[in-house]
């Protein structure tokens, strides 16, 4: 199936498929896929706190177009297939494992609340956090022996998500740092894509700032989410500059007017 030649179709003649905080999933052209648009909206703390920031989604939408073309350019299964405008992506449909996969470099949030560590502290090694997602019971911190226990994935499930978690998190380690920024800790989320009689496990979601912590590398400045959560202001000029730094976001020309512009 060409899943790159597909006819587009109006955002008001799809059939809505599901509605979360930051994005909403229509039905795709074809069989096997859906059209995922990404919203405005932030929110923070299982959406107690919410507000809309114009620009937020297609920031979101051009940087997270951006980190999965190239995790599939180097071999790491995703969902994605490629971007259909500003605000909207085409992807596989997958059977969404109700788990966040959190992997932490160094101590921030939660991690530093719970055990006590000052936040910036760099870990001794990456470690790999899942939580079950469920907004009415705060998303809990699971173990492994409870994703078995609850079958919301297999021991070889298991095995396949960290293997890949650790994949992504050197490659966006590496990336990161190529434009100045340390990656402090993000969140991702894996699917089953079906395939005839085969499944395997793809990555699913987004990765953006939403889902990353990202701290300048000189300053410490925080370049995600971040500012949000903790009233810091800022948003949408921090994800404009970590998508100037990943090459996503250009200045325009003097004769073009002012301010940024994103690349095609």
């Amino acid at each position: 199936m060409d899943f790159l030649n597909q006819r587009y179709i109006p955002m008001s003649r799809r059939r809505r498929i599901y509605e979360g905080k930051a994005k909403v999933l229509y039905e795709g052209p074809e069989p096997g896929t859906l059209i995922q648009h990404f919203k405005d909206d932030a929110t923070a703390f299982n959406a107690k706190k919410h507000d809309v920031i114009d620009g937020k989604g297609v920031l979101n939408n051009r940087i997270s177009e951006y980190i999965f073309s190239r995790l599939n350019d180097i071999g790491v299964p995703t969902h994605f297939i490629r971007r259909l405008n500003m605000r909207e992506q085409l992807i596989r449909e997958v059977e969404i494992i109700p788990l966040e996969i959190v992997v932490r470099n160094v101590a921030a949030g939660s991690i530093s609340t719970r055990l006590g560590i000052e936040e910036g502290t760099p870990l001794p090694r990456s470690i790999i956090e899942f939580y079950y997602k469920n907004d009415a019971l705060n998303d809990p911190m699971v173990s492994e022996e409870h994703i078995t226990a609850f079958g919301w994935a297999t021991t070889q499930e298991i095995d396949d998500i960290i293997a890949l978690a650790i994949r992504v998190n050197d490659f966006l380690s590496g990336l990161f740092l190529g434009a100045g920024i340390r990656l402090v800790d993000f969140k991702m989320e894996c699917g089953r894509l079906w395939e005839n009689d085969m499944m395997r496990i793809v990555v699913a979601d987004e990765i953006s700032p939403d889902s990353c912590r990202l701290w300048d590398m000189k300053s410490n400045d925080k370049m995600d989410k971040d500012r949000f959560r903790r009233d810091m202001g800022g948003l949408v000029e921090a994800y404009s500059e970590v998508a100037r730094r990943l090459g996503i976001l250009m200045e325009n020309d003097p004769t073009q007017g002012k301010g940024p512009v994103l690349v095609k």
